[in-house]
């Protein structure tokens, strides 16, 4: 996939009840501090915010309130499971970002981050589909959104994204009305 390329998920997949999406990257070794990533998902209302505080997923909040999300461990870096028969309806799409964590190691950025990803694969682990986040300058970057999941019709698609943000958390919790 490129940079704004939609791709049809469950037209194509009609069965597909469960999204293992998969996050993965490597970070250039370095003698200073190391970037610290950390994927979330975020369950958008029609507006394109998010529902609530709670509807999001991420190390510290491992599942959604109905049960429609997952932080899950992975044969990829990260994971996060999406039982799409459980994202409730007013859900019109689920944000994928990763963040750098600045209180783990110190503020840090995507500037030594290489080979980042998005796949999508169904509950048997069948890889869907793949977005190879493209490199580039990125030592201004400190959070990015990797891809969304959205309703289409009755079904689901998917779209890559690639588009990162200088200002980090703060300014996806500004974008996605989170108070994080």
């Amino acid at each position: 996939m490129i940079p704004g390329s939609n791709a049809p998920l469950t037209a194509e997949n009609p069965e597909l009840r469960r999204v293992l999406v998969g996050f993965g990257w490597t970070v250039t070794p370095s003698r200073g501090p190391q970037s610290e990533l950390v994927p979330m998902a975020i369950m958008c209302g029609s507006d394109g915010r998010a529902l609530s505080d709670e509807h999001l997923v991420f190390f510290n909040q491992l599942s959604s309130p109905e049960g429609g999300m997952e932080f899950a461990g992975t044969q990829d870096v990260e994971q996060i499971d999406v039982d799409l028969d459980r994202v409730p309806e007013a859900v019109r799409k689920i944000a994928f970002i990763v963040y750098v964590d600045p209180d783990v190691r110190g503020p840090g950025n995507f500037g030594a981050v290489k080979n980042s990803y998005i796949r999508l694969a169904d509950e048997k682990t069948r890889e869907l589909l793949r977005f190879d986040i493209p490199g580039g300058n990125q030592s201004q970057i400190k959070a990015m959104m990797f891809g969304e999941l959205y309703r289409h019709g009755v079904g689901w698609k998917f779209r890559a994204v690639g588009q990162g943000y200088q200002n980090g958390l703060a300014g996806v919790a500004t974008d996605y009305g989170l108070s994080l």
